[in-house]
């Protein structure tokens, strides 16, 4: 904000003061500078827009500051909302550009027509005659400004960009994004035709300043002289140019970097994946177990993955399950989309059996791209560590909690974790199944070490009916539960935040705890206040940080 903030006021300045703009200000007035402020807020940003989704470069970025603070590394998790945040800058100073150059235009076409006063008209009718330079862009009295828009290079590629970009941001909608992926998809791809447009907005060259001429025309001295330019030897007829256009020279790195970007996804999605193992749960959850050569990751990563069957363009994020410690990776992927719907159907049709072990080839190869890092890379950087997953948002946590117990079963030196709070809330109780088990073993294992202490979970069911409800009641006197088979009985109802936030302090009293969150935006904005609320203000004591799952 500070450096679009100086841009917009040091360009606003150099327009509405410069000696050089001095005849072009008199014709459109301060349309100038509002539309020349904005249009170097747009370079800077533009520049910037491309960064964020440089998935490989910030992963590389990430890895890079792990000898950092937390801090640093927190800001690069969110990427995407700093993407969205340059996305409103572009898109507020396209409309001050486009409202003011509109203002512009119609200043020209009245100045050209003789509606203002002599000198107007005088600066108008500059370029007429042979060896001038002009400065108004509408060279003909039946030249209308909406022809000037369609018959420039910068009016042709204004229209193209905006046009571009409108499609592009109603298309990132959040109801659009998630109940029509392929639509935000494909339209978010006009970048290219947006880019391309912006390296050659600038070249119509239609803003024009004065040039130096021998002698040299000081338009304080002649402006009132009009009758006497190129006759009185200090006044010689002004003499004007474009700029040079300079957005090219401010996106022609991130549009390197980006091309770069494209081509290792493009590498990667060559590289041959294996499958391992696939298992589809009758809560239409699928997982899928599989092996690439080099492939290496760290818990809480994810993957894009591409099925060429289904379409040859979309790449969909998902977050591991697996743990660096074995030999696979694995993913779980809820139907809940269009894509997803369609690589379940898939697999159904290619598999005999709901646990398929490879004796023949698949009709349907898959292509990897990552992994990437994500908030949860941190979990062992804290003591104490509050894991909070809605539905399917617990994968990362599978990945956290299948490599504590390698490492516990290790005896690793490294694992500085001493305590881990898990959280899981469910709408239904199919989705508690594929995480049961590696729960139980969990358990088992910890008790066996001498380590109960070490996990606490706790599980919540958001949705049951009556017959549910009964089946509970019925079997309330049971060691285990009824629904996961787990001897921590499951929650009905949403967590008393206040209250788990008060256990986790009084229980660690002078700790670090990492909240980590995979969840919607609505539990997120709960937990980072409950985080600053329970951070004690002593510094000795109890802090919480808050982290969350972005893709």
């Amino acid at each position: 904000m500070a450096i679009n903030t100086f841009l917009f006021v040091w360009f606003y300045f150099l327009y509405d003061l410069g000696d050089r703009f001095i005849y072009t200000r008199h014709i459109l007035g301060s349309a100038l500078s509002w539309a020349r402020a904005p249009a170097a807020v747009l370079n800077f940003n533009c520049m910037l827009i491309l960064l964020p989704v440089c998935r490989n470069l910030l992963s590389l970025i990430r890895g890079s500051f792990m000898c950092c603070g937390r801090t640093i590394r927190k800001q690069l998790d969110k990427n995407i909302s700093f993407h969205k945040l340059v996305a409103y800058m572009i898109a507020l100073m396209t409309a001050v550009h486009i409202i003011a150059h509109l203002v512009n235009a119609e200043r020209y076409y009245n100045s050209r027509h003789g509606d203002y006063d002599e000198l107007s008209t005088a600066l108008s009718n500059l370029g007429d005659t042979a060896n001038t330079t002009y400065l108004n862009p509408i060279r003909s009295l039946s030249t209308t400004p909406i022809l000037l828009v369609f018959t420039s290079i910068a009016g042709l590629t204004g229209v193209v960009i905006t046009l571009a970009l409108i499609l592009m941001i109603t298309s990132s909608m959040e109801v659009i994004r998630r109940s029509y992926f392929e639509v935000f998809w494909f339209t978010h791809h006009l970048f290219i035709v947006f880019f391309a447009g912006l390296v050659f907005h600038g070249a119509g060259r239609i803003v024009r300043g004065q040039t130096a001429t021998d002698p040299p025309h000081d338009p304080k001295h002649c402006d009132d002289e009009v009758d006497e330019w190129g006759m009185e030897e200090n006044c010689p007829i002004p003499q004007f140019a474009g700029g040079f256009p300079q957005t090219w020279m401010w996106v022609i790195g991130p549009m390197v970097l980006y091309v770069c970007e494209r081509l290792l996804r493009f590498v990667r999605y060559l590289q041959s994946v294996q499958y391992r193992k696939i298992v589809i749960r009758p809560s239409k959850v699928l997982e899928l177990q599989l092996m690439k050569n080099g492939f290496k990751m760290d818990v809480g990563q994810y993957v894009f993955l591409n099925c060429p069957s289904i379409s040859q363009l979309e790449w969909h994020p998902f977050t591991m399950t697996s743990a660096p410690e074995e030999d696979f990776f694995s993913v779980h992927i809820r139907s809940a989309g269009d894509w997803t719907q369609k690589l379940i159907s898939l697999v159904e049709s290619s598999c005999q059996s709901l646990l398929w072990a490879l004796t023949q080839p698949l009709s349907f190869r898959m292509s990897v791209d990552g992994p990437f890092g994500t908030a949860s890379e941190d979990v062992f950087d804290y003591e104490v560590a509050m894991l909070v997953g809605a539905g399917i948002g617990v994968t990362p946590f599978a990945s956290v909690l299948k490599s504590i117990w390698y490492k516990s079963k290790e005896s690793n030196p490294k694992l500085s974790t001493r305590k881990i709070y898990f959280y899981w809330l469910c709408r239904e109780t199919h989705a508690f199944e594929w995480f049961a088990d590696l729960l139980q073993v969990l358990e088992r294992e910890m008790e066996e070490r001498g380590m109960g202490d070490f996990l606490t979970y706790k599980l919540f069911l958001t949705g049951w009916d009556q017959s549910q409800a009964t089946h509970v009641m019925v079997h309330a006197d049971k060691d285990t539960d009824v629904i996961t088979g787990l001897k921590q009985k499951t929650n009905y109802g949403r967590p008393n935040w206040d209250k788990e936030f008060e256990q986790v302090r009084a229980e660690n009293p002078t700790s670090v705890v990492g909240t980590f969150l995979c969840g919607p935006a609505a539990l997120a904005s709960v937990l980072a206040k409950k985080c600053v609320k329970y951070t004690d203000v002593d510094p000795r004591k109890t802090k919480f940080y808050f982290n969350q799952e972005n893709f």
